[in-house]
């Protein structure tokens, strides 16, 4: 890793990391965590759009390390989109964070900056590209021409999984060169809970109960796929005492899934949790008999990682990115074979064995994913750029 020479000013983007509880949010203070911990020579000034008062989430990188600056701009999220993306004012970030040598964005979008200064920008997925059904037309309509229009001046691009790379490949015509691949890692919270007071505080909080249950874990939006899954429950939950829970905040177009729980006739045995703080999140795991990820697309899928950790085996779609997550530490299964899902679920129930043997694969598996190697390999990009 190259830290010689001349101070490095690295600009990176945090307002997701300070405004999302989850996914893109999570990715963005694990993966800036641990860049900064990997590279105190360098110094980064890391920029948010204006905070909400009624923010609930902790700023991720307080106490600021020596060589971080934290700049908050004059105006909130709405009017960052509205200024940089929608009337595309030219208002380089520079106006806010003095020089750069290298700015990234990780959340999609690429606001104005000065053009001698190299960027690198992440892309996540092209869901809204492959499943635009499951998002509201407006949302698709704007992504469809800010993210074309940033990856276009991107000096680099990261992709969360071979998938994404292959869909920018693929849906518009990016160069392979321009794209590397850059997995995201679990962090080092995330292992088995054991303690049973730890367990039993969370059940309380959550109004758990002492039954088993399913997990899955994702905001509530078409894309999760969670009518299907619901339907698949309905059998397990004839069978067995196991409820599903579902935790994630709700998203986009939620009333079906929530109106599919009362068609099926599990009132009281499918609960939704909302979102719940990431410290929750290792007992949460830990206490479940099984981690259910039946989306449709994914960029990547951290949760089936985290669930792994925390020794829950795990049943997945055989779609987009998962099968590269899970490897052959879990079971894939097609996004609407709602019966081969509701065979799954109720086999893993009963067979411990079968239970044990993807455990200890999902230890193994999870393993390989850190955020430390993320960082690492994230700080080798940046070098690439700042070399020219």
């Amino acid at each position: 890793m190259s830290n010689k020479g001349a101070e490095r000013r690295i600009g990176i983007d945090v307002t997701s990391a300070l405004n999302q509880g989850a996914g893109i949010g999570r990715y963005t203070r694990e993966l800036i965590k641990a860049v900064v911990f990997e590279s105190a020579a360098d110094k980064f000034t890391l920029i948010s759009a204006k905070l909400p008062h009624t923010n609930q989430l902790k700023n991720p990188f307080m106490p600021l390390k020596p060589n971080v600056v934290f700049k908050e701009l004059p105006f909130d999220e709405r009017w960052m989109h509205r200024i940089w993306y929608r009337l595309k004012v030219p208002l380089s970030v520079q106006n806010f964070t003095g020089r750069l040598d290298l700015f990234h964005s990780p959340d999609f979008v690429l606001p104005p900056i000065n053009k001698k200064t190299p960027t690198l920008l992440t892309i996540h997925d092209l869901s809204f590209i492959r499943y635009p059904e499951t998002f509201t037309p407006e949302l698709v309509a704007y992504l469809n021409q800010i993210v074309p229009w940033s990856i276009n001046r991107a000096t680099h691009i990261l992709a969360d999984s071979k998938t994404t790379k292959d869909d920018l490949v693929t849906q518009w015509n990016v160069d392979p060169v321009k794209v590397s691949v850059l997995y995201s890692g679990v962090g080092g919270n995330f292992e088995p809970i054991t303690n049973p007071r730890s367990i039993k505080k969370v059940r309380k909080k959550y109004d758990l109960g002492d039954k088993p249950y399913l997990i899955s874990v994702g905001t509530v939006q078409p894309r999760k796929n969670y009518r299907m899954l619901i339907r698949a429950f309905r059998p397990v939950a004839e069978n067995f005492p196991n409820d599903l829970i579902i935790v994630g905040g709700k998203g986009w177009m939620h009333d079906q899934i929530l109106g599919e729980v009362e068609a099926q006739g599990l009132h009281g045995r499918v609960k939704f949790l909302g979102y719940v703080d990431d410290s929750d999140l290792p007992a949460l795991y830990s206490a479940a008999t099984i981690l259910a990820s039946p989306s449709l697309y994914e960029g990547f899928g951290l949760p089936i990682l985290e669930a792994m950790a925390c020794g829950v085996p795990v049943i997945a779609s055989n779609v987009s990115s998962l099968p590269e997550v899970v490897g052959d530490a879990g079971v894939l299964l097609p996004t609407e074979d709602t019966d081969a899902w509701s065979q799954a679920m109720m086999n893993l129930i009963e067979d411990m064995s079968q239970r044990t043997k993807l455990v200890g694969a999902g230890f193994l598996r999870a393993r390989q994913f850190t955020w430390s190697k993320s960082a690492k390999e994230l700080m080798s990009i940046y070098d690439q750029l700042l070399a020219g």
